[in-house]
């Protein structure tokens, strides 16, 4: 009998961040008992001799810590954008990201959420 490579561990909703030689994917997925959790996943490519292959590295992201994880990041991207780089104007990226979405091939933009909602942060 061939054994369900997800163990019970439906994806519910998925986002991609291309970022150069990396791609960060956020998924929520749920449990058997319906509870959900998110998964962030950075995959390098890494080539080789006879080709590539590519090197992923997995946070498991839990409901309770959700709040405490989000206040972290938060405060330690304004901690570099205005205590060390109060200088740059980081809205130059946003131009970067814009362009990458406007290369995604269009099936996947047309592609249908299977949330009537986003994933909210609050």
């Amino acid at each position: 009998m061939e054994e369900n490579k997800t163990n019970g561990r439906d994806e519910i909703y998925s986002a991609k961040v291309k970022a150069g030689k990396r791609t960060y994917f956020f998924d929520v997925k749920s449990t058997r008992s319906n509870d959900y959790y998110l998964t962030i996943t950075e995959s390098k490519k890494r080539f080789k001799e006879d080709g590539f292959s590519y090197e992923k590295h997995k946070i498991f992201l839990y409901k309770e810590d959700f709040n405490k994880f989000l206040e972290a990041l938060t405060n330690t991207v304004n901690h570099v954008k205005h205590e060390l780089m109060p200088n740059v104007d980081f809205s130059q990226f946003d131009h970067m990201h814009e362009h990458e979405a406007a290369e995604e091939p269009a099936e996947a933009a047309s592609k249908p959420s299977t949330l009537d909602t986003e994933l909210k942060w609050d």
